[in-house]
């Protein structure tokens, strides 16, 4: 349900921003009229109403430089101009003119992004504008060509990789749908008939011989907290990004489970936590301060409050176990390869990491978790054993 209050110049002043994401409140006296607060402090009115068919937001202004009784005045002469069939976003369009492609970004992430995205997502397609993109911004949509867009993903996949190029394309070509259905773009989408690289899924785990190596790597960061948190990506198999965010009240030591309550395919997941995660755990636990998150942040009163960029240390540990192609989701990986050897059902292993696929969702629905506990185990089980085994090997 969409939050609506009275608006008032002192009910608006007290009005605090997410912390990411836009927030949207609705005059519960005026019919479509919003003020919009951004994660920056910026705050603004909107007129939202769908104009034949299509939501359109229109600005009025920012607060408070714009009062309540203005921008109320000002939504009733717009939603009178569409009760009369005329659309005022369209006027605007025309009265500023064409688009340039920087623009049309914005437009991107306030009516795509924002609203249907993760934050992390959105956070993602602004770093990847960023890195691309700086020097087309001040272009007009109209002087960007199909020819151009294939020789920027040319030129991406040759400098940054194939996948990095691919990613660029989905972006832009997004990006000229909204143009469409936001009347800024009438012609064909110039990212249409850009073929995509071919991409190869990726197989890397770790092998036996490698796990002792990576596991004396960890142990050697200074570091160990964040070290405890590569552990728990290999004996878990959870995303980075969970393990990292992972928060001491979805973890149930006794049932030695852990509940993630937001992943990748917007679906809360149970997973099993093995006796090597336990043991990890209850030893965090019984150091814990008083965050909420298992993995606090270095530095109090951080936005997140929790780890986020641990790629410096990743690093370390990499070079320190001579094993350079390795990234982190590949430990994520290396538990499902692991499972696999150990004889566990491609619908165990599918249970176990969370994924998420409408022909098999029925099915992991169904399964009781005593199969994945039990192939969990097995599995961190024989990636321990084949630690011990090398080192004892070495030994000798």
């Amino acid at each position: 349900m969409p939050e609506k209050i009275n608006f008032t110049m002192s009910a608006l002043s007290r009005l605090k921003p997410l912390a990411t994401g836009r927030r949207w409140v609705y005059d519960s006296k005026s019919p479509g009229l919003a003020l919009l607060l951004t994660p920056a402090g910026a705050a603004s009115f909107y007129v939202y109403k769908k104009v034949n068919g299509r939501p359109e937001r229109i600005r009025i202004g920012g607060f408070p430089d714009v009062t309540v009784d203005t921008a109320r005045e000002e939504a009733s002469k717009i939603v009178a101009d569409i009760a009369r069939g005329v659309n005022p976003a369209e006027t605007k369009r025309k009265q500023r003119g064409e688009l340039t492609l920087n623009e049309l970004f914005d437009l991107y992430i306030e009516f795509r992004a924002t609203p249907h995205k993760k934050s992390s997502s959105v956070a993602t397609d602004k770093a990847t504008w960023k890195r691309y993109m700086t020097g087309w911004h001040g272009r007009k949509l109209s002087t960007i060509e199909h020819s151009d867009i294939q020789t920027l993903h040319a030129k991406i996949g040759k400098a940054n990789g194939k996948y990095a190029a691919n990613r660029l394309l989905a972006l832009l070509s997004t990006m000229f749908t909204v143009a469409t259905d936001h009347g800024e773009w009438k012609k064909e989408n110039p990212c249409r008939g850009v073929k995509q690289f071919a991409e190869k899924s990726r197989d890397r785990f770790l092998q036996a011989e490698e796990i002792p190596r990576f596991l004396a790597a960890v142990d050697g960061l200074e570091n160990q907290l964040i070290a405890d948190s590569f552990r728990l990506m290999l004996f878990t198999g959870a995303r980075k990004g969970n393990v990292l965010s992972m928060q001491w009240a979805d973890i149930d030591l006794a049932g030695a489970t852990w509940r993630i309550p937001d992943t990748k395919a917007n679906e809360p997941q149970r997973v099993h936590l093995p006796d090597t995660a336990i043991a990890i755990l209850t030893r965090l636990k019984e150091s814990a301060k008083d965050s909420p998150f298992v993995f606090p942040a270095r530095t109090a009163g951080a936005k997140a409050g929790h780890l986020q960029d641990v790629t410096a240390p990743w690093e370390v540990v990499r070079d320190a176990a001579e094993l350079p192609g390795l990234r982190m989701h590949d430990l994520r990986r290396s538990l499902g390869s692991w499972m696999a050897g150990s004889g566990a059902s491609l619908i165990v292993i599918g249970k176990t990491l969370g994924h998420h696929d409408s022909a098999t969702t029925a099915i992991y629905s169904r399964l009781n978790i005593d199969p994945v506990r039990v192939a969990v185990n097995t599995a961190v089980a024989a990636m321990v054993a084949a630690g011990k085994a090398t080192e004892e090997k070495a030994g000798e």
